[in-house]
Formats: C-alpha cells, sequence, structure tokens
C-alpha cells in the first residue's frame, strides 16, 4: 500500500498540513496535471493512505477518513499578469497583512514566526498601483531536489498562500484551500531570487478563486496555479 506523510515543518494550521504543500506532494505521484481537492485537514505525521482508482483519480485516506481527493486536469490555461520587479515585489511584501494579523503565524509557508531555512517566508503585500500581491522569494538549500533545483512541491507551496491574500486582501479571518490546480513548468535554482504574484480572479458567495505565479531571477515564468479558498460563514459579510 502507497502511503505518504506530512512532516511536521510542512504545517499550515499547527496541527495541519500546509494545503499547497500537501497537493504538491499528491501530485508528485503522477506525471498529468492534477487538480487536488481537501476534503478535510491533511493531519500531520501520519501514514495517510493513497488509492489509485480505476477512472485515474486518486484518494488520500487516513483509516477510513477521507483526507482529498484528487483528479487528472487538463493543461492549465491561466493568463498572468505581468510581474513586477524584484525591488517592487520587496517593496509590496513591507505591507504584507500577515504582519499585522495572521491566523496561522507558524504556517510553513507565508508565516512570519518562521525562520529563514525552515519556513518559505513568503509575505505577499499589495504592489502600488496594481491589483496584485507579491512577494520576493529565495529558496533555501533545505528545498534542494538533489541538483540544486527546487523540489516541485515547494514550488506548489510557494504559489498557495499568495493566493489567499490576493483574494482576502485584508488578511482577516481564516481562509481555508479548498481545491488546488497547478502546473511548474521548471523549477527554480536554490538561492535564486524569485517572485511571486497572487491575483483575485472572482467571487461566488463564500467560494474565492485566485491565481498565483512564479518567476525566476530574469522574469520569467516557472509555474502557475489557480485554487478555490471558503471563507467561513463567521466571517463572511
Amino acid at each position: 500500500m502507497a502511503t505518504l506523510a506530512i512532516e511536521k515543518r510542512f504545517c499550515g494550521p499547527p496541527t495541519s498540513a500546509n494545503g499547497g504543500y500537501f497537493c504538491g506532494l499528491v501530485a508528485s505521484l503522477v506525471p498529468e496535471t492534477l487538480t487536488v481537492r481537501l476534503v478535510r485537514p491533511p493531519p500531520l505525521d501520519v501514514a495517510l493512505e493513497v488509492v489509485e482508482r480505476e477512472d485515474g483519480s486518486i484518494l488520500i485516506r487516513n483509516g477510513a477518513e477521507e483526507i482529498a481527493r484528487a483528479r487528472r486536469s487538463p493543461p492549465l490555461d491561466l493568463e498572468t499578469p505581468v510581474p513586477p520587479s524584484y525591488l517592487e515585489a520587496l517593496d509590496a511584501s513591507v505591507r504584507y497583512a500577515g504582519f499585522t494579523e495572521h491566523p496561522f503565524p507558524t504556517c510553513f509557508v507565508c508565516g512570519p514566526q518562521r525562520t529563514r531555512g525552515d519556513g518559505l517566508r513568503i509575505f505577499a503585500g499589495p504592489v502600488n498601483g496594481r491589483e496584485i500581491v507579491a512577494a520576493p522569494w529565495v529558496p533555501d538549500a533545505s528545498l534542494d531536489r538533489g541538483d540544486g533545483k527546487v523540489r516541485p512541491e515547494f514550488m506548489w507551496a510557494a504559489m498557495d498562500c499568495p493566493g489567499c491574500f490576493a483574494a482576502n486582501k485584508f488578511g482577516r479571518g481564516t481562509w481555508l484551500l479548498g481545491e488546488f490546480t497547478a502546473h511548474v513548468d521548471r523549477c527554480v535554482h536554490v538561492e535564486e531570487p524569485c517572485r511571486v504574484i497572487g491575483w483575485h480572479i472572482s467571487s461566488q458567495g463564500r467560494k474565492h478563486q485566485a491565481g498565483t505565479a512564479l518567476f525566476d531571477e530574469d522574469g520569467e515564468l516557472c509555474g502557475k496555479a489557480v485554487a478555490t479558498w471558503i471563507e467561513p460563514a463567521a466571517t463572511s459579510s
């Protein structure tokens, strides 16, 4: 039986996995593009069962409890905005809403309480004069897949949280990742100064769709993603 497990380091909320990282691990199971839907928060340090079904879909279970399901998807058709410069992304990160209020300050991707070399520290803030958020990102050596490039699941993780802060502009309330589709064109290098952007696509009730993209040092697109974020009823207007 195939299994996967999420180490505590890769948490989103303190007791469950960062959604983007978890989805990236699931996506690494097959070569095709996958859309991963989270049914329950993925627990940490637990061997989760991977079930491949005849229709090509994948179930992730913790015993009898379903954690996530994934289906094969067509190539991601997503138009990405022109990225800001690295300095503009650095300036935007100063206005990161999570510095003021953050539901999960120890999140592996965007938690301000995580130190460099431990968390990704991607702090996406609004870009002046544009309807996008952006952050710089310099991946550290712990993310190396063995050839000087970043492992794909960390690319997925990097494209997770900026979408939430694009859709939830004030960073208020506990929004949760519902569904995530990403495509990595090529993996960036360790210690390469990258840029990550996010933008709001649409909203319908408590469901909000956002796009994200990751660019290398030269401003070339290396990955893109689209996510559905769920706003809890208690914070809905």
